[in-house]
């Protein structure tokens, strides 16, 4: 009998506890290798659509298919065990009507075995988040500024600034909260008006250059690391600069075997050891 004890993951109830406690630790992952190394330390782990930029080379988030992200959903599920796997719905997989959105997000989690999906958008998504929650499929809410509708959002902004911006903000806050969200990102928004919002309904806010108020908050791990480089948010931490010493040990590598100094008589099969 195996006497193995089995990590248990935490839960949408789990994270609904931590409303005005402990904060959420989250940070996004795509492959199997991040996510092991990341899972000790998250609470959640974030297949977000940020893949298409950090991986993929896109410009935006908005060529990001289903599929792409089942298939790194499952990457992360395969190198997690305790922390809680949220994906992200990718443009066009949830706007055009509930019925499309539920039955894209079910697939999502049958095909990954992820807790919970997250999907942009505030009160005009609120209706469609209610019915996904009702039926069985928890949602995280993102709001503020949501980079799959940067084309009509005017590019990548803080938003908040206007009384009016602010307003709509925290409205849509309440109605992803009222809808039945578990959660919500609340991204590149005027620290005022995230530190409002969090105060205002009982949900965990997940901050991403909003405030540090906020009950949680999630970073894009390359960014954490250094291994995007295309542009550094205003709201980024680096806690490691790691693409020179990947550059370094590449050049390295590059100079030993145009030398043949690389591959050694340690890393060949058949050669006598030199006494």
């Amino acid at each position: 009998m195996s006497t193995e004890i089995k990590t248990k993951r935490l839960t949408t109830r789990d994270i609904r506890a931590r409303k005005g406690s402990d904060p959420v630790v989250v940070l996004t992952a795509y492959t199997t290798p991040m996510a092991r190394l990341l899972d000790p330390h998250c609470d959640i782990l974030l297949v977000g659509d940020s893949l298409g930029m950090v991986l993929y080379g896109m410009e935006s988030t908005l060529g990001v298919s289903l599929d792409m992200m089942i298939n790194h959903g499952r990457a992360v599920m395969r190198g997690s065990s305790r922390s809680m796997v949220v994906v992200d719905m990718p443009f066009a997989s949830y706007q055009e009507s509930r019925e499309l959105a539920f039955r894209n997000a079910a697939r999502i989690m049958t095909e990954t075995g992820c807790a919970a999906v997250k999907m942009e958008g505030g009160h005009e998504m609120a209706d469609t988040i209610h019915f996904l929650t009702s039926r069985g499929v928890p949602v995280m809410a993102h709001i503020g500024l949501m980079p799959q509708a940067v084309n009509t959002a005017g590019g990548f902004r803080a938003h908040g600034r206007t009384e009016d911006e602010a307003a709509a903000i925290r409205v849509d806050a309440r109605a992803v909260a009222d809808a039945g969200a578990f959660s919500v990102v609340v991204e590149g928004t005027i620290e005022s008006v995230a530190r409002a919002l969090t105060a205002e309904i009982d949900i965990p806010t997940i901050g991403i250059g909003a405030s540090a108020a906020c009950d949680g908050q999630v970073l894009v791990t390359e960014d954490l690391v250094g291994l995007f480089n295309d542009f550094t948010p205003k709201f980024v931490k680096r806690y490691a600069d790691l693409s020179p010493q990947i550059s370094q040990a590449a050049a390295d590598y590059a100079a030993d075997v145009k030398s043949r100094a690389f591959p050694g008589p340690e890393h060949c099969f058949g050669v006598p050891k030199q006494k």
